[in-house]
C-alpha cells in the first residue's frame, strides 16, 4: 500500500493576466470543480485536490508581489507520477490555466517534456503535512463506502436474515459476502504500507529525538535568550483587529457547503525580521514530526474532522499558506479548534501578521474567539476549483465503513457481534 503524499505547485502569474485567469477559474467551478478543462477526478489515486489564485500583494517591506496561481493535491500515488498524468491527460487544460504564468512554454507545438519540466520547476515543498491515517487510500475508502451500501441493501432485503441473535445475523452476512465474488476483497486486510517507507519514518522517529538530544546542551543555553526575545516581540507586535469586509464574507460562504466537506485554503505574511522566521521554521518541523508520528491515526491533537492539511511556506518564507480539507462547515471548524487546540493554533499563526496578541507562544491569541474568526477570515483565499474523491463521507464515516470490512474477519463473541451491527 502506498503512503499519502502531497503536492504544491505555485507558479507567478503574468501581470497583466491575473484577471482573465480568476474569469477561466470561474468558469472551472463555484466551491466544487466541475471538470472542465482539468478533470481532476479522472486522475489516480488523488483524494482532494484545488487550483487558487492568490492576488497580488505587497509584502511587510513594500516590495510587490506577483498573483500566484497555486495546484494542491493529496495523493496516494507518487508526485511524479501524478505530474505525468496531469501532462498526459490534461496537457491542453495545462496550457490554458499555466498559460497565465511566468516562463511557461509558449506556442502550439510545446511538448510534453516542455509541460513536465515547467511543473517540476514550480513544485514547492511542503514544511509539514497531515493526513488522518497514513496508509489509507481513495480506493479503499471508496470500496468499502460500496461494501456499506451493498450490506446495508442486502439487510434490508425482504428475504435478508431476521434473526434475533446477532452472532446468527453477522454469520449470514459474512456468508452471503463470501458467496459475492465481487465482494471477497473484502475478506482480506487492505495491503500494509511498504518495508523501504516504514524503515524510512522509523530512522526519522528515531534520528530526530537523538539528533536533539546531541544538541541538547546548546538548545538549553539558548531557552532563556529565546523566551526573553519571544516576550519582546510579542509585547512590540502590532495585533489589530479587522473586520472583513461583508462581500468577502458572503463570497467565501458562498463556494462553501456544497458537500460534506470543505476545503480551507489561508494566506499571510510572516512578521518581520529573522526572529519570527526561524520561530515558525523551526514550529512547522515540530508539527511534522508529530503528524508523521503522533498524530498519524485520525486525531490532530483532539481534532477528528480533518482529512488532510499542510503548511507552505511562499516567496523565501515571507508568507505562508495553510490549506486543509475538513468536515463540516467552517464556524464548527474554528470552534472544534479553539476548544481543543488553541495552543497548536497560537503556536504557527502568532507569527504571522495581524494575529490576535499571543503570550508565551501558547497562550491567548485565539481564546479571543471573535478577533481569531475575524482574523482567518480575512485571511482567506476563495477555493471555486476543489475537487473530492468521496465528497459525502467524513472523516467519521470512512473510519466506520473501515470497521465494518474489519468486522467480516473480527474476533466471534456475541458482543462483537453486536458492536459490528451496530456500526451497519
Amino acid at each position: 500500500m502506498p503512503h499519502q503524499v502531497a503536492l504544491t505547485l505555485a507558479a507567478d502569474v503574468r501581470p497583466d493576466e491575473t484577471e482573465s485567469l480568476r474569469q477561466l477559474l470561474e468558469t472551472m467551478g463555484g466551491g466544487v470543480a466541475n471538470g472542465s478543462v482539468v478533470d481532476l477526478g479522472k486522475l489516480d489515486g488523488v483524494h482532494f485536490a484545488r487550483f487558487v489564485l492568490v492576488d497580488e500583494a505587497t509584502d511587510l517591506s513594500g516590495e510587490p508581489l506577483s498573483a500566484l496561481l497555486l495546484y494542491m493535491s493529496d495523493l496516494d500515488v507518487s508526485r511524479e507520477r501524478h505530474l505525468s498524468e496531469l501532462v498526459d491527460r490534461a496537457g491542453e487544460g495545462l496550457d490554458r490555466l499555466f498559460g497565465h504564468c511566468e516562463g511557461y512554454p509558449e506556442g502550439a507545438q510545446r511538448t510534453r517534456e516542455q509541460r513536465l519540466a515547467y511543473l517540476r520547476r514550480h513544485r514547492v515543498k511542503e514544511q509539514a503535512f497531515y493526513v488522518n491515517t497514513v496508509g489509507r487510500t481513495s480506493r479503499q475508502i471508496l470500496e468499502e463506502a460500496t461494501l456499506r451500501d451493498r450490506l446495508e441493501d442486502y439487510l434490508d432485503a425482504a428475504d435478508a436474515p431476521r434473526q434475533k441473535d446477532p452472532t446468527e445475523s453477522r454469520r449470514a452476512v459474512q456468508e452471503h459476502v463470501e458467496r459475492d465474488r465481487s465482494l471477497e476483497w473484502a475478506l482480506k486486510p487492505p495491503p500494509g504500507l511498504d518495508l523501504r517507507f516504514r524503515l524510512r519514518e522509523l530512522a526519522h522517529l528515531v534520528g530526530v529525538p537523538l539528533l536533539l538530544l546531541v544538541l541538547s546542551p546548546l538548545l538549553l543555553l539558548a531557552a532563556p535568550v529565546f523566551l526573553v526575545l519571544l516576550r519582546l516581540h510579542e509585547r512590540r507586535d502590532k495585533a489589530p483587529h479587522y473586520k472583513p469586509p461583508s462581500n468577502l464574507v458572503q463570497e467565501l460562504a458562498a463556494l462553501e457547503d456544497h458537500l460534506a466537506q470543505n476545503p480551507f485554503t489561508a494566506l499571510g505574511f510572516v512578521k518581520a525580521g529573522r526572529f519570527r522566521r526561524l520561530t515558525l521554521t523551526g514550529v512547522l518541523f515540530a508539527i511534522d514530526y508529530t503528524t508523521r508520528h503522533v498524530f498519524n491515526h485520525g486525531n490532530l491533537a483532539g481534532v477528528k474532522t480533518i482529512h488532510f492539511a499542510r503548511w507552505v511556506f511562499l516567496n523565501e518564507k515571507r508568507r505562508v499558506v495553510f490549506a486543509s480539507n475538513y468536515d463540516g462547515s467552517l464556524e464548527s471548524y474554528m470552534d472544534d479548534f479553539i476548544d481543543k487546540i488553541a495552543w497548536g493554533l497560537n503556536i504557527v499563526f502568532s507569527n504571522g501578521d495581524g494575529y490576535p496578541r499571543a503570550r508565551w507562544l501558547v497562550a491567548d491569541g485565539a481564546r479571543d474567539e471573535l478577533a481569531f474568526k475575524d482574523y482567518l477570515r480575512l485571511h482567506q483565499v476563495p477555493t471555486r476549483v476543489w475537487h473530492s474523491a468521496y465528497g459525502q463521507l467524513t472523516c467519521d464515516n470512512v473510519a466506520n465503513n473501515e470497521r465494518i470490512r474489519a468486522g467480516l474477519r473480527g474476533e466471534a463473541g456475541r458482543d462483537a457481534s453486536e458492536r459490528w451491527l451496530r456500526a451497519l
